[in-house]
């Protein structure tokens, strides 16, 4: 199994994009998002890759983050999804929205991305809510595995596949570790997963940006008891 390509970027199309990697070019099938991340013609790149393997065809598709490819690897987990729906929604949320739109149950954000009607948009959330906090759970975490997306180059100039390891350096902080971290405190604080991520979500969507205290603080504002 592929679990990341890097080399040089051939060429771009409208939906994927080739890559070289010591003179053999990979096809990797992205989002409009990833897409439009990538760097120059020319310019080396690196994607971490799920392998669609069928009778007759082998598909690879490509991710700039490991959260992103989890949440493929569950869309396509349901009925009527498949991979250009998924990488469709994917395109049109970004994995942290596509998180917070299953959390708060925002079927017609999902629904926005293209070629997705009502009814797909609402079996998404329905089959995906009460995964949705674990993939916020470990967003943080996948994000620090992960580290900094980078080519290897020999001695030769020549890029390899390689499959993603962890890093032992300092993560830089990211949003989605916010998220992990105030979901974390929230569960600790007596909050079952699902109340805590809606409240984590909404926090999230009001106040996009901010530290995990910040976060926290946020949250409980929106799950403390009304009246």
């Amino acid at each position: 199994m592929i679990g990341k390509i890097s080399g040089r970027l051939e060429y771009r199309s409208t939906d994927h994009v080739m890559i070289d990697v010591r003179g053999i070019g990979y096809l990797v099938y992205v989002s409009e998002r990833t897409l439009a991340a990538m760097p120059q013609v020319g310019e080396a790149v690196a994607l971490y890759t799920e392998l669609l393997v069928r009778e007759d065809l082998l598909q690879l598709f490509g991710f700039t983050s490991l959260v992103e490819k989890e949440w493929h690897r569950l869309l396509l987990s349901v009925q009527g999804v498949g991979a250009k729906a998924s990488l469709a929604i994917l395109g049109a949320l970004g994995p942290e929205g596509v998180g917070r739109a299953i959390t708060l149950g925002d079927w017609n954000a999902v629904k926005a991305a293209r070629g997705i009607g009502p009814k797909t948009a609402q079996r998404v959330v329905l089959e995906l809510k009460d995964k949705a906090p674990n993939v916020m759970a470990l967003g943080g975490s996948l994000s620090m595995a992960q580290g900094t997306v980078a080519p290897v180059v020999d001695a030769d100039d020549d890029v390899v596949i390689e499959t993603p390891k962890a890093t032992s350096s300092v993560p830089v902080r990211n949003f989605a570790a916010a998220q992990s971290e105030a979901l974390s405190a929230l569960t600790n604080l007596g909050y079952n997963p699902s109340e805590a991520a809606r409240g984590v979500a909404q926090a999230a969507m009001d106040t996009p940006d901010v530290e995990t205290p910040d976060l926290i603080r946020a949250a409980l504002r929106l799950l403390a008891p009304k009246g």
